[in-house]
């Protein structure tokens, strides 16, 4: 089988209060594949995610990205390989222009004159968003700043795009917009999330993550449809979702236009 895009081999971590939060944690994304971790609040779940692009170190185990050890003389590589989509978008856009704020990764990484505006406008035309390109992201609505912040990873040309509740915050028309976002990119997805619905309409499959331990790996629709195994990880669906009657998530879309007016 093909190298995983993410190896994450016997991983441990306590943080230096003395709390484990992480114990001999495997999993192995291969690439396009889109997974969704789902978990309960203190499961984990931040913490592993935030030792795929080497903000946390290991305390044990392994972690690589398409073979590249999570280590410190690879990070800059590493970090450009994971990107990593916050939930609160204005944790990362923080200057004055939508262009300025996508360009800020690869100019870091080198890239000037025509090759960065290219890299820029190409982003942003991912998103729906190249007709913001000169605005303040503060004058943007939220659903359009979150996409925005999505733009800002997809301009590294990540090979994993790692997004931390993606559609929290979001109105109906701005939540179905992001979706049609994410089924368009040509990228592997770890998809953090409690919104169960949209695990399913987006990933093939679920992971979920315990008291520092993954106790599930497959189809989300088959975990989502166990009964006895979301209670027992304290997992629930919304009222009246039932993952029984709805159809198979969708493979990949085309790529969005940007909507006609500000959104959620």
């Amino acid at each position: 089988m093909s190298t995983p895009v993410l190896d994450v081999r016997g991983l441990a971590y306590a943080y230096p209060d003395g709390h484990q939060a992480l114990f001999g944690v495997d999993l192995h994304v291969h690439r396009g594949e889109r997974v969704a971790l789902l978990g309960p609040n203190g499961a984990g779940k931040t913490t592993l995610v935030l030792h795929l692009n080497g903000i946390l170190a290991a305390g044990a185990g392994t972690v690589a990205v398409s073979g590249l050890p999570v280590a410190k003389e690879h990070l800059q590589e590493i970090r450009r390989r994971v990107g990593v989509v916050f939930q609160d978008p204005d944790d990362q856009l923080f200057l004055g222009s939508v262009r300025a704020d996508v360009a800020f990764g690869p100019h870091n990484l080198g890239l000037r004159g025509a090759e960065l505006d290219a890299r820029v406008m190409t982003a942003l035309e991912q998103v729906g968003m190249a007709e913001h390109v000169d605005r303040p992201p503060h004058h943007l609505s939220f659903g359009q700043r979150r996409r925005v912040a999505v733009a800002t990873v997809l301009a590294m040309q990540p090979e994993v795009l790692v997004l931390d509740e993606p559609s929290s915050n979001l109105d109906p028309a701005s939540r179905r917009e992001l979706a049609d976002i994410l089924r368009s990119l040509d990228v592997t997805v770890l998809m953090v999330t409690h919104d169960m619905p949209y695990a399913l309409e987006l990933c093939e499959r679920s992971v979920i993550l315990h008291d520092g331990t993954i106790v599930a790996d497959g189809s989300t629709r088959d975990l989502l449809t166990d009964d006895a195994l979301m209670a027992r990880h304290r997992l629930e669906l919304p009222y009246g979702f039932d993952p029984r009657t709805v159809g198979p998530a969708p493979g990949r879309a085309p790529a969005p236009a940007a909507p006609a007016g500000p959104t959620g």
